[in-house]
């Protein structure tokens, strides 16, 4: 039986102090070589182990196995220059030194299909996988060769798919891209970025989501986030589109967010994964603020379309914050579904 309101998270879990730093985001591995690969898999169990103890319903990785959540996947592309960097603007926020595109992209080999598969040996539960999205991909590389943002989204989405479809055939049930650029580039998005989101999930017969938050809690977000003014209707220039798309879910940002509800109404008929949980405080929802959350989304989504979720990935929180967190989410869904049943 399919279960009302399945819970789990847009991504990232904290990894343990023997793995990476605490709380930083995109900290270099403390492990190499053969460690590093034993290390991963622990915090992976360990990740799952958390997911389990707070009752969350469709089960990640942790992105335990990913260093940052772009860039790893690329790291195994050839075609990409990590020694020759420059300096770019990421989603028109904040400078950082990226990897240069010097020749034709491809995927020479699998990036996480050894991963999805050691998740999906431990575990009877659905399981999801997050993949960067093609126009976040560029968004966060130097193109000295294609010259043309559009150009190199097309070849990304046509890697994404094959990696996509090796996951699905190591038996993941929901594939999720990442793509907070969607928040910045409006015109792109509607021209040429879900179509080219559309490539990357060619052929597939599992379940797709497209993940769209306005960011972990890192200063530059919050910084971007309070120059935005008292509404945030960003999901307005792009929701009428992707409500037309073939993208099965779709992950957005509503806990302590500026975003109107009602701007869920745009995508009706899409499951919506619903973010009930703030990821840029220390502060842990009691399970009424995540109902509370949930109750505001169901007047604008269908109960059985509805994923109660995060906003975003938990990588900088300490470890107790991000298992309160989750356990919170279950709680609150947990009252929702009895609230509906009592209702027939």
């Amino acid at each position: 039986m399919k279960t009302l309101l399945p819970t789990s998270t847009a991504g990232s879990l904290p990894k343990p102090s023997w793995l990476a730093q605490a709380e930083t985001l995109w900290s270099p591995w403390k492990l190499q070589d053969a460690a590093l690969i034993e290390g991963k898999q622990d915090a992976l169990r360990l990740s799952l182990d958390d997911q389990d103890r707070a009752g969350i319903d469709i089960v990640s990785d942790g992105e335990q196995t990913r260093q940052h959540f772009v860039t790893t996947f690329i790291e195994h592309l050839s075609g990409v220059d990590f020694e020759s960097r420059q300096t770019v603007k990421i989603r028109n926020r904040y400078d950082a030194s990226v990897p240069t595109v010097v020749g034709a992209v491809s995927r020479e080999k699998p990036v996480f299909v050894e991963d999805a598969k050691f998740l999906r040996g431990l575990t009877k539960k659905p399981i999801k996988w997050a993949l960067p999205g093609p126009m976040t991909m560029i968004d966060t590389l130097y193109d000295a060769h294609y010259k043309s943002r559009e150009k190199l989204a097309w070849e990304f989405a046509k890697i994404l798919n094959q990696e996509a479809r090796e996951l699905e055939a190591a038996g993941v049930d929901i594939i999720q891209f990442d793509e907070p650029a969607f928040n910045v580039f409006f015109d792109e998005v509607n021209d040429w970025g879900i179509a080219t989101l559309e490539k990357a999930i060619e052929g597939l017969k599992c379940e797709t989501a497209v993940h769209i938050c306005y960011g972990y809690g890192i200063k530059a977000n919050i910084d971007w986030k309070n120059s935005l003014g008292s509404e945030w209707r960003q999901y307005e220039e792009i929701f009428p589109k992707l409500q037309k798309s073939n993208i099965d879910l779709i992950s957005l940002e509503c806990q302590h967010s500026r975003v109107p509800m009602d701007l869920i109404e745009l995508i009706r008929g899409k499951k919506v994964m619903v973010g009930a949980i703030d990821v840029a405080t220390h502060t842990v929802e009691t399970p009424e603020d995540v109902a509370n959350t949930l109750r505001q989304a169901l007047r604008f989504v269908d109960a059985d379309k509805l994923y109660p979720c995060t906003n975003c990935g938990m990588a900088p929180l300490p470890r107790h914050v991000a298992r309160g967190k989750l356990q919170a989410l279950s709680a609150g869904a947990a009252i929702i579904r009895k609230e509906l049943s009592a209702q027939g």
